[in-house]
């Protein structure tokens, strides 16, 4: 059986935040407000992941209200996440994404953010799509002021 799962996320943007995508932080003026460390791809890969094999989503595994979660490394909730679909009997057949950001400058800072995420699953490179848009300066992120990653995944079991 193949099974696909999506997972979309957002944040806002601020001065004095990390901006961390893919497990990779990524040199910015402004970064992302979020409970753990905001890395909104990998969140909406979790949360892809979670929907393929019908687990539930991120936010019920790593609630924003519970502090233990406060500034944490998200490639840890994404490694939860993959044990969670294998326990359930299936294999992590393909990621695309993409990353949805005015600026900085994405295209140099994607094959580390590739090379994470396959690694952390337990995946080949060639099974990881990283992409990043921008929204050519219309609305909350094109204004510079927001996040957002689309996610696509297939598993099978």
């Amino acid at each position: 059986m193949i099974k696909t799962g999506i997972g979309y996320d957002v944040h806002q943007l601020a001065e004095g935040e990390k901006l961390i995508l893919g497990g990779v932080e990524i040199p910015s003026e402004v970064g992302a407000v979020g409970h753990s460390d905001g890395d909104a791809l990998l969140h909406a890969i979790v949360d892809a992941l979670l929907g393929a094999a019908a687990l539930g989503d991120i936010g019920q595994f790593f609630p924003s209200e519970d502090d233990q979660w406060k500034g944490a490394d998200s490639l840890h909730f994404l490694n939860v996440a993959g044990e969670k679909v294998r326990n359930a009997g299936f294999e992590i057949n393909h990621i695309d994404s993409i990353i949805i950001l005015q600026k900085p400058k994405l295209a140099g800072f994607i094959p580390e953010m590739k090379y994470k995420i396959a690694y952390t699953l337990q995946m080949d490179e060639g099974q990881v799509s990283v992409k990043a848009t921008t929204t050519d300066h219309l609305g909350y992120i094109g204004e510079g002021k927001g996040i957002a990653a689309q996610v696509i995944v297939t598993i099978k079991g």
